[in-house]
């Protein structure tokens, strides 16, 4: 269970990360775009950052392996011979554990797919503008087909950019619901905990629960017997 949390807790870190990189990518080939027509100088911070990629994504898997390894143990731990019977509280523990590990590896392949398909399409623009500026070299360029050219190409840049920023807004919320989901499973584990250590809290808690929903009834009985009570003096 603790090899699990330390894994858990690192991979959340790495994932944030993972996440930051892909919208820095983004922003820094955007960036690239804007200074093309006046430096053509071609930038290395792309190369690095693709590198970068790759070498997160390996840690990130090989991670994820070996929170699913220690997940499998502890399953084959509660399944093994001569184990007592679990409670409630540690059954709940293992199913949290799965949780996250299914959540961290779903989160991971939605991060390396979104990463992807912005390399992608920076390389196909960036092969677009190749063309554009050896056709505006070349001899006996037609201005009117070149203007139209252009046209187009500023287009695909517009829509390029608005897709960016949907894809930073969506970046910017799933941090957000991280962080929240962290906050949450504190404060689930924080009460789990309590239940555990102060048996009779939970129980005094669940009476009051009760003895507020006989409250309820009773009350409700009582107004609804005046109701009629009322309604037939009144059409009497």
């Amino acid at each position: 269970g603790k090899q699990a949390r330390q894994l858990e807790n690192e991979l959340d870190l790495k994932l944030v990360s993972f996440s930051k990189l892909c919208t820095s990518y983004s922003s820094t080939r955007d960036g690239r775009r804007d200074r093309y027509s006046s430096d053509t100088t071609p930038l290395l911070n792309g190369s690095s950052q693709d590198r970068m990629f790759e070498t997160m994504a390996v840690e990130i898997e090989q991670l994820l392996g070996k929170l699913t390894g220690i997940n499998d143990k502890m399953a084959e731990y509660t399944n093994s011979a001569g184990v007592p019977s679990l409670n409630a509280a540690l059954m709940h523990t293992l199913q949290r554990h799965r949780d996250i590990l299914q959540d961290y590896t779903h989160e991971f392949h939605k991060t390396k797919a979104n990463f992807l398909a912005i390399r992608e399409r920076e390389n196909l623009l960036g092969s677009v503008r190749k063309d554009i500026e050896s056709y505006k070299s070349g001899s006996g360029v037609n201005n009117r087909r070149t203007e139209l050219f252009l046209k187009e190409h500023e287009h695909l840049r517009n829509s390029d950019r608005l897709i960016e920023e949907t894809i930073s807004i969506a970046m910017a919320t799933k941090e957000n619901m991280t962080s929240q989901r962290g906050m949450l499973k504190s404060i689930q584990s924080k009460m789990n905990t309590l239940a555990n250590r102060f048996p009779a809290v939970n129980s005094l808690i669940q009476r009051i629960n009760l003895r507020k929903r006989r409250d309820s009834l009773i009350l409700g009985g009582i107004i609804g017997i005046c109701t009629i009570l009322l309604l037939l003096y009144a059409f009497h």
